[in-house]
């Protein structure tokens, strides 16, 4: 009888502890990173607010918004993740752009830039270029914390957001180039062909 207490008891305290494993198993390295890529999370959505008060074109608001309301679900999955070690209550979703996939090409001269003096001539093209660059930043903070992230359940977390950065900062880029903040630049077709035909296949080998 005593034995088998004892076994049970064990079997208990074994059970605890692979719970606290599980839920504790997160190294120095990836408890870092993960402090890292959720303040910058929170950055970019409290930027977010200031530039929301200030952009006048609806469209730009309206991408503004749909990503504000998409990177706060992602802050919470993250968050839940993180503190727990388990699945998400709300698990990774998709974020879908509204924006036309087509890309205008070509360079127009326009006015020299120069930073701007004050806060006053800030414009629907500054806000944008800011929500390119801080999604762009927290793409790329993301990836790489994702790579050497131990925990597997954040770990996935964090490498399925990868994509949704993606698309939020593809979606502003085809903003800024519908409406010629953003301009695309073309080689010469001569000189295009030259660059596309400079590859060729490798032969595959123990491929199965």
């Amino acid at each position: 009888m005593q034995n088998q207490n004892q076994m049970q008891s064990g079997t208990q305290m074994t059970n605890n502890m692979g719970n606290q494993a599980m839920k504790y198993n997160h190294g120095a390295h990836e408890i870092l990173d993960s402090h890292e890529l959720i303040g910058c999370l929170i950055g970019v959505m409290e930027q977010y607010q200031l530039y929301d008060q200030n952009i006048q074109d609806q469209d730009l608001k309206g991408i503004l918004q749909r990503q504000s309301s998409f990177m706060t679900q992602l802050y919470n999955t993250i968050v839940e993740s993180f503190s727990t070690g388990q699945d998400p209550t709300v698990p990774t979703q998709q974020y879908k752009m509204e924006q036309s996939n087509e890309v205008t090409y070509g360079v127009k001269a326009g006015q020299p830039k120069k930073p701007k003096q004050s806060v006053s001539e800030f414009t629907d093209d500054c806000y944008s270029s800011f929500m390119l660059g801080q999604t762009k930043a927290a793409c790329s903070t993301f990836a790489m914390a994702a790579a050497e992230m131990n925990n597997p359940v954040l770990r996935r977390v964090i490498a399925d957001s990868v994509p949704n950065m993606i698309e939020m900062s593809y979606e502003l880029f085809l903003y800024q180039n519908k409406k010629g903040y953003y301009q695309v630049p073309q080689l010469k077709e001569q000189d295009m062909n030259i660059m596309l035909q400079s590859y060729t296949k490798a032969p595959q080998k123990g491929m199965h």
